[in-house]
């Protein structure tokens, strides 16, 4: 038999299950510092902040909780002869009128820097979300985090001379976003008019951040004026929570990356301050300073956009010519495709990491040799990827009937091979990412990747890892947001296997 939930719909519930779980663990962590800092002397401030946040957190598990428990005891039976029928032991479930204004309070509550209560806020209000309404309520905790972290430079003594420009953009793009996530419900259902399409034009301007999120949910409200039974691969994604906090950490650093041109000051991460060495975690400097005196913080947001950089250039240059080497390997004769395949099997042979050293060793180290050097060591991968997928695909019906009505081999190739084996490559594509990043930290913390002055996570780990007994703040921070980035994409990989994966989606 097939069970059918009356309350909420079964991604809400694992969004709410997977909201809930995260927001007790960071409400903890909250706790856990503070202790830490306040050590047997607690303010009254930090106590009530900590409590505060603490009893949030277990109201939003405890609603799930309820949530969760009364779907299992409620639900519509269909038999086998599609006829539905109610269980006789339960009665017809119902939404207790109190999650609403439960929702309002834990949507709130994300001022208290708790992101997964605003998730639970939401879904508590809406009870049914959209997939366009997924990306709207992570754009909106992208901008509030991008707004936290760049408020913390005011502790700093000079600004970034566009800084009340910046910080004005992020709260007006946090503003709108947060309006149009309140109003997303209609948003779907009105006709097609001009707040239609204002709102549309919105989060396409609003996306200019960085905040790409914002651009997928105005696509997705578009395509619901489109008379299509198909789901889009972006509204699939919007169903695995995880991937979603994946894209979201992904999307925070692109922002980071793109914002902090009008928000930090880059002379805090590049220029000797010989008064400021090796300080301890602080306000003025959170995340301490390095030998040189250097702002850890600031030289982490700007490393942000080497390591993302690099990460997704070396990924889409071998995406390209290996996937194109690949498609035409697969679809020609024997003797191309041996003539292709065997020399992409010599290059194959030599370890991409050690092609890396020696070609970064060979022309010197920079930003674009870092590039090249793992881009063509990506290229095999990619290559065998798409013939493998080619060779299934030119069995297919539609390619014998293209090449019985006179169609060429390249708008063959170019019009339906590589758009319908593609799929594999975009999963293989959002892991290779992870492991680019990898690679350009490595080569950095070994003096082969990026300038040594130039702010890179790879950079600043090799710096910490010399006071890891006195200071090892220095290679610890560092280090997470390489675990954060590395995860997040592979997070954002399982989704996107989930998505293309038909039988997945049953």
């Amino acid at each position: 038999m097939l069970t059918q939930l009356t309350t909420y719909t079964a991604n809400t519930k694992r969004y709410l299950r997977f909201a809930a779980v995260l927001s007790v663990v960071f409400s903890l962590g909250v706790l856990a510092v503070n202790f830490n800092r306040q050590a047997t002397s607690w303010t009254t401030n930090s106590l009530t902040f900590s409590l505060i946040h603490l009893a949030l957190s277990l109201a939003n598990a405890w609603v799930t909780y309820t949530i969760l428990k009364q779907a299992n005891q409620h639900k519509t039976v269909i038999s086998a002869d599609n006829k539905i029928r109610r269980d006789e032991t339960t009665s017809p479930a119902t939404i207790p009128a109190w999650h609403r204004p439960l929702g309002a309070l834990l949507m709130f509550s994300v001022l208290l820097g708790n992101p997964f209560n605003f998730i639970s806020g939401v879904l508590l209000l809406f009870r049914k979300v959209q997939a366009y309404q997924y990306y709207l309520l992570f754009s909106v905790l992208v901008d509030l985090t991008i707004l936290v972290i760049s408020l913390i430079n005011l502790t700093k003594p000079t600004l970034n001379p566009q800084f009340s420009f910046g910080i004005g953009l992020l709260v007006t793009s946090l503003v709108l976003h947060w309006l149009l996530l309140l109003v997303s419900p209609k948003l779907a259902q009105t006709e097609t008019g001009i707040g239609f399409w204002l709102s549309i034009l919105a989060m396409g301007l609003l996306a200019l951040t960085g905040n790409v999120l914002s651009a997928v949910a105005a696509w997705l409200l578009f395509r619901t004026r489109q008379e299509t039974t198909r789901r889009s691969i972006l509204a699939n994604i919007a169903r695995h929570e995880v991937a979603m906090f994946g894209l979201y950490v992904i999307t925070v650093i692109l922002a980071l990356a793109v914002t902090s041109y009008w928000t930090f000051e880059y002379s805090y991460a590049v220029e000797n301050n010989y008064s400021a060495i090796l300080q301890s975690p602080s306000w003025l400097y959170p995340l301490g300073t390095d030998n040189f005196g250097r702002d850890v913080f600031s030289r982490l947001v700007f490393g942000g956009r080497i390591s993302l950089l690099v990460g997704l250039l070396a990924t889409f240059a071998p995406l390209l010519i290996g996937g194109f080497l690949g498609a035409v390997a697969g679809y020609y004769s024997h003797r191309i495709d041996q003539t292709i395949m065997r020399l992409l099997d010599i290059l194959y042979a030599i370890p991409g990491i050690l092609l890396a050293i020696t070609i970064v060793t060979a022309f010197g180290t920079s930003t674009q040799n870092l590039i090249l050097a793992l881009s063509i060591g990506g290229i095999p991968g990619y290559a065998r990827t798409m013939r493998a997928s080619v060779l299934q695909v030119k069995q297919m019906e539609y390619i014998e009937a293209a090449h019985a009505v006179g169609v060429s081999d390249a708008k063959i190739i170019l019009k339906h091979v590589i758009p319908n084996a593609s799929a594999p490559m975009i999963i293989r594509s959002s892991l290779t990412v992870a492991t680019a990043v990898i690679s350009t930290s490595s080569l950095s913390y070994l003096g082969l990747g990026v300038e040594s002055h130039i702010p890179e996570w790879g950079n600043i780990l090799r710096i910490g890892s010399d006071y890891l007994e006195t200071h090892p703040y220095l290679a610890i921070y560092p280090g997470l947001a390489i675990i954060a980035l590395v995860l997040s994409f592979n997070f954002l990989g399982d989704g996107l296997r989930d998505a293309l994966d038909p039988k997945m989606q049953k």
